[in-house]
């Protein structure tokens, strides 16, 4: 997706200045441009696929993300109030889901993409019933 994102306007761009301006050493630096953004966006995709993560603790389910800003959250399961398990037509495509925390609080941004689909209805259904059984007063 990200080489459509790239490469559709910069294709249309080189185009544009070859007709109108004929200038090929712009046609050229425009092309290298566009290639090498492509080259980055799947080197820095592959590092932010790489940076996510969720471990199940005792108490908790613990979420980490992000290659430049790494962040941690910690989300009791006494605080889940419900679990969500989303899946658009490319992630049914490839067999993947995003599972979402919802819990009192609207910082807490509790979501794991890219989770395999029966693991993400077993995570949800696991997770739903810790929240219930060791719910805090909720």
């Amino acid at each position: 997706m990200f080489v459509v994102w790239i490469g559709v306007p910069t294709a249309i761009a080189c185009v544009a200045v070859a007709l109108v301006l004929q200038w090929w050493w712009l046609v050229a630096l425009l092309a290298a441009a566009g290639l090498a953004g492509i080259v980055w966006g799947w080197f820095w995709a592959a590092r932010s696929q790489a940076a996510w993560g969720f471990a199940e603790n005792a108490e908790d389910l613990w979420i980490r993300r992000g290659v430049a800003w790494k962040r941690l959250v910690a989300v009791p399961y006494g605080r889940v109030q419900y679990v969500d398990v989303t899946a658009g037509p490319l992630q049914r495509a490839y067999g993947i889901a995003t599972v979402s925390l919802h819990t009192a609080s609207s910082s807490t941004s509790a979501v794991i993409p890219g989770v395999p689909a029966d693991d993400a209805v077993r995570l949800r259904d696991r997770l739903t019933e810790l929240g219930k059984t060791r719910g805090s007063g909720i």
